[in-house]
């Protein structure tokens, strides 16, 4: 197999992306936009996949599937036209393409038909076969004893079409179908591929399961001159989610002469937990692991396989970095393990992060480490541990009740399970469950010796919060803490404002103020892309302004989950990150995944200017909006504001006592929550 990923080297023969429906991930399946957008941002030699269904009269669509209903509003429109066949002998009720003819066809819209994505696109008419022959490079058939029995014939239509239009693949699941138009098309123009389904369903011209059809490729091979598997045959998971072993399906068909293509790949369906939420992982897992390489992957994001065969495949850990920005850990690897734990940190060295980060907590005998939150409650076990009897409420931290990292001394604290965070349970994509509790806590002193034996680090992020409620309240210095536990280090500071709100820019008096204190300053990604209903509605000036003054800017945070992406990214964390580093110039990213945003600096693509391919260019601010159909635009928002002096001012921390000391209304306790340390061993790269 090493000599087939040579072949592919060697002679420009990289894995295909073939766009499911087109860009099925953002436009309805099928629609003129889908197909449009898949062109615009894949690959330059990207296959364009048309699932033909056909109409009562014998034309041609492209559409999901043969039952009309999950992807039209043809229910609307055609209220009675319901009814029940047999479909693969399973009693099937649904609006069919069958009995409608393409005229009628012509009135009806399609609209999305995965609910988890968005309907603000549905409303583009079905296209009808004939005018898509500029698309068609990959057509499937399905169902060809279906429409046989009502006496119209696949066959005869795919061979009625090929006179006219060069189509570059055939697929289709029926062993009859494929045997009986081998004799009509020359492999080396079109290529006939066999498509598997389920292993437990039946194929219907051989009555066989298609398990047992994997297990004889040589007759597979004497109608076909390749195979469409879903994903799961190559690397299957196991009941909760982890990657098994891979099989040998890959390898054993190419043995016999059988190219390989890959399905069902998505980026907003979950998919294996080993990935990380990390697509761009899990087309390299199938392209680039080694031992084999697949033919071609077929996606409804084709933007990301195109960037993974573009630009990551074969790039090796050791690969220089192509791009400027800071990657910064949020608590560590905390998108992998619980977060501040021994555990995260030692993922984020390992995945290469620039800036490792602590938080920085007291306990209550004073002892200072590293944990995400003051409240115990965030991220341990705590509420279910025999110190649950200490929860309070405390208005002055946080609304609500906790329980609080300075009610526990160090050793209470080392004894509870730390808890991993799941920011999108509600959307019931968790993080690395078999780890959710693994890990234990460090030090401030402990986080130190872990960063400075890190060679690859540039610094770490040292951010203190309510300092002064534990110094007027606790009598509790954790700034004092910080500075004892850095005396040791040959460590310089830089200190990092936290801009905590939505901002639109700065007035100059206002960034002058914020140099007077900081080095550089932190903004959240909205404060960049604003959004409207989770599309990215422009840009703003806070970046380039900021700049100006020689104020770098990091942005916060970067997460792999792909609802924590506006649409207008792909649900690809990669083109997110990609967007503010070559759109806005960002000078670092704030992570839970730092492996992603580290890999990214990395890729092969950066740096090529006007040559940059397209699935490596930033996307363009609002460019989704114009084709929201009319009635789901979004209404306008208020712009968010610009910073102004009366948020920027800073009292001094109060003396470390119990008594309260007033502090001026409407301050801001913000300024001085980051410190950038520069790793002693590493100060000549941190300020490259």
């Amino acid at each position: 197999m090493k000599m087939m990923l040579r072949l592919h080297l060697d002679y420009g023969n990289p894995p295909l992306v073939i766009a499911h429906g087109g860009f099925s991930g953002i436009f309805p399946d099928s629609s003129s936009y889908a197909y449009n957008l898949a062109l615009y941002v894949s690959v330059p030699n990207v296959v364009l996949w048309c699932d033909v269904q056909l109409t009562k009269d014998g034309v041609g669509i492209c559409a999901a599937d043969v039952k009309l209903d999950n992807a039209t509003d043809i229910g609307s429109i055609f209220k009675n036209g319901s009814k029940t066949y047999l479909l693969n002998g399973v009693p099937t009720k649904g609006w069919f393409s069958v009995d409608f003819t393409s005229k009628e066809l012509a009135t009806v819209s399609l609209i999305q038909g995965v609910f988890s994505r968005s309907n603000k696109f549905d409303g583009n008419g079905v296209p009808k076969f004939s005018l898509f022959k500029m698309w068609l490079q990959r057509s499937s058939h399905q169902h060809d004893q279906f429409f046989t029995q009502h006496n119209l014939s696949m066959r005869s239509f795919v061979l009625s079409v090929s006179r006219s239009v060069i189509v570059n693949y055939i697929s289709s699941p029926e062993v009859g179908f494929l045997k009986s138009i081998t004799a009509r098309f020359n492999p080396k123009t079109t290529k006939l591929v066999f498509r598997f389904l389920g292993p437990t369903e039946i194929e219907p011209s051989t009555n066989q399961t298609y398990g047992s059809l994997l297990k004889n490729l040589t007759f597979i091979k004497t109608f076909a001159s390749g195979i469409l598997i879903p994903k799961a045959y190559i690397w299957p998971v196991d009941a909760t989610d982890y990657l098994l072993p891979h099989t040998s399906v890959v390898v054993d068909a190419h043995k016999v002469g059988l190219e390989v293509f890959a399905s069902d790949f998505a980026n907003d369906v979950p998919f294996s937990i080993s990935y990380s939420y990390d697509p761009i992982t899990e087309f390299l897992n199938y392209i680039d692991n080694g031992n084999f390489s697949v033919d071609g992957v077929l996606a409804d994001f084709p933007i990301t396989p195109s960037e993974a065969i573009g630009c990551f495949a074969h790039l090796g850990k050791n690969a220089k970095a192509q791009a400027k920005p800071l990657v910064i850990s949020k608590n560590g690897a905390s998108g992998d393990y619980p977060g501040c734990t021994d555990l995260s940190y030692a993922k984020a060295i390992d995945d290469l992060v620039d800036v490792l980060d602590c938080p920085v907590q007291l306990a209550k005998d004073g002892t200072p480490f590293c944990m995400s939150s003051i409240n115990l409650i965030d991220s341990t076990t705590v509420a279910q541990s025999s110190f649950s009897n200490l929860t309070r409420s405390i208005p002055a931290i946080k609304s609500g009740s906790g329980i609080f990292t300075f009610s526990l001394t160090w050793n209470q604290i080392q004894s509870l399970q730390p808890s991993i965070a799941n920011p999108y349970a509600g959307f019931r994509l968790f993080r690395n469950p078999k780890f959710k509790n693994a890990g234990k806590y460090l030090t401030l002193s402990e986080f130190l010796a872990l960063s400075k034996n890190a060679s690859s680090l540039t610094g770490v992020l040292i951010s203190i919060e309510n300092a002064a409620y534990l110094a007027e309240e606790l009598g509790l210095s954790v700034t004092q803490a910080v500075k004892d536990a850095l005396s040791k280090a040959n460590y310089d500071n830089k200190r990092v404002y936290m801009v905590e709100e939505n901002i639109r820019d700065a007035l100059n008096s206002t960034v002058e103020d914020i140099k007077q204190f900081a080095d550089s300053v932190t903004v959240s990604k909205t404060s960049v892309f604003p959004e409207n209903m989770a599309f990215v509605t422009g840009v703003t000036d806070i970046v380039s302004k900021l700049q100006s003054f020689k104020l770098p800017v990091y942005v916060e945070t970067f997460s792999n989950e792909f609802v924590s992406q506006a649409w207008d990214f792909f649900s690809d964390a990669t083109v997110e990150i990609n967007s503010y580093v070559t759109g806005v110039n960002v000078d670092g990213v704030i992570t839970d995944f730092p492996k992603t945003a580290a890999r990214y600096k990395r890729n092969s693509c950066l740096g090529f200017g006007n040559s940059t391919p397209a699935y490596m260019t930033a996307v363009q601010p609002g460019s989704l909006i114009p084709f929201i159909t009319s009635e789901y635009l979004p209404l306008a928002e208020a712009p968010y504001r610009d910073l102004n002096n009366s948020d920027v001012v800073e009292p001094p921390l109060p003396p470390v006592t119990r008594a309260p000391t007033p502090r001026p209304a409407g301050s801001n306790s913000t300024a001085y929550r980051y410190s950038i340390i520069e790793h002693p061993t590493s100060k000549a790269a941190s300020r490259n």
